[in-house]
């Protein structure tokens, strides 16, 4: 067979603003800009993007526009572009389709779920055959059956046999922040490399006769992913029929600083907000995106809404954007507390309330006042579990005047 390369990237999401921000758009846009110019300087025969290449089904005129242009690019340097629809830039109904079938009618790529036998050739090199996306496991056991019945894949003999597809596989080594959509089982064999979206932690094993590769994003889709080096492989088959996957990072991606060490466990909110803002500060770098996350479980007499999140966001100024993200958990009441409380009578509840209560507000209040507070506070016991509405109005209209 005739030796050949091909570029395989995946879950380019564009149109995605980010935060809400036109800068994060124009991130991705910015992404597939250096994916198309590096594929140019690579002279492949052929990409394949494996699903997601828009954010949404819909993606606007902007973006769209941007988009067409980089194919015209590729098309141009007679590089055609193969594609799967994936998880976000699949027909939201049959009626509508997807704005892949327009990209498809206007050559600018080839849907391969659409073409006869779901699949493009190249004489004496490869094979290429692609699957539709089915969101979740149960639709794809459902359809894809039915899909490869209509549509046989048939790898041939002689050359090199590609598989495209948008989904996450039932392995263990393939890491998924959700259910795998696709079992193993579910892919025929003879394929030498499989090359998939979807998962966007980059990937690559042996899977049935060939390799299974997830190229994983090209912009941080999620700060979780912020850790991960953003790329695509260039693979390069040779007249043996041998598949040799090289990692080509990116280097356009925005610069994400994750502040996720510090516990803040015990801690009041002005404490906290005084040291997320000190870590902002000292992390800032210009057009990066700070992402501290706020984690532990604050004290009793605290709650979350205490935070001064504005404070925390304006403490690096030259940074794109602070986005805090607070997971602290308030301390709840202890299921012995709890079950002393339900397996009493109704005296014995306002008892273990009156003395709760008293507990709370004593961390912040003197003795006096939070008895005075607990007093105010049982006084809406007996009506609620009674629903006299009239009477908690009552109570509680005294209780702030």
């Amino acid at each position: 067979m005739k030796p050949f390369s091909f570029v395989h990237a995946a879950d380019l999401h564009l149109g995605y603003s980010q935060y809400g921000l036109e800068a994060r758009r124009q991130d991705f846009d910015d992404a597939f800009k250096e994916l198309v110019d590096r594929t140019i300087e690579l002279k492949p025969d052929f990409m394949i993007i494996a699903g997601d290449l828009f954010h949404q089904a819909r993606p606007s005129n902007h973006t769209l526009e941007n988009t067409i242009r980089s194919f015209k690019r590729l098309k141009d340097a007679g590089i055609p572009v193969l594609t799967v629809d994936g998880s976000h830039d699949s027909a939201p109904n049959t009626i509508t389709s997807t704005i892949l079938y327009p990209l498809d009618s206007a050559g600018l790529i080839i849907h391969l779920p659409r073409h006869q036998g779901a699949c493009w050739s190249k004489p004496d090199c490869c094979y290429v055959y692609g699957i539709p996306t089915y969101h979740n496991r149960h639709k794809t056991q459902e359809a894809l059956p039915k899909f490869m019945e209509e549509n046989q894949p048939t790898p041939k003999t002689g050359i090199a046999n590609i598989f495209v597809f948008h989904g996450a596989l039932d392995l263990p080594a393939v890491k998924g922040p959700f259910e795998a959509e696709i079992l193993p089982d579910e892919l025929p064999g003879g394929f030498c490399y499989y090359a998939a979206g979807h998962v966007h932690q980059r990937y690559l094993g042996k899977f049935k006769d060939g390799i299974l590769a997830y190229s994983g994003c090209t912009e941080t889709v999620s700060y979780g992913e912020a850790k991960y080096s953003k790329g695509f492989y260039h693979v390069k088959v040779n007249e043996k029929g041998e598949v040799q996957p090289e990692l080509i990072e990116l280097s356009s991606p925005r610069k994400f600083v994750i502040l996720d060490e510090q516990d803040f466990s015990g801690m009041q909110s002005a404490k906290i907000t005084e040291l997320a803002a000190q870590m902002v500060k000292d992390a800032e770098q210009e057009g990066a995106v700070i992402i501290p996350v706020l984690k532990g479980t604050l004290p009793t007499e605290a709650n979350r809404t205490e935070i001064d999140v504005a404070r925390i966001r304006n403490a690096a100024p030259k940074a794109l954007l602070v986005h805090p993200v607070v997971l602290l958990k308030e301390t709840a009441v202890s299921d012995e507390i709890v079950r002393s409380i339900f397996e009493g009578g109704f005296k014995d509840l306002k008892t273990k309330a009156f003395e709760y209560f008293v507990q709370i507000f004593s961390d912040r209040y003197g003795k006096e006042d939070a008895e005075r507070i607990a007093k105010d506070a049982l006084s809406l016991i007996e009506p609620l579990t009674r629903k006299q509405d009239e009477k908690v109005k009552q109570s509680i209209e005294e209780l702030v005047k």
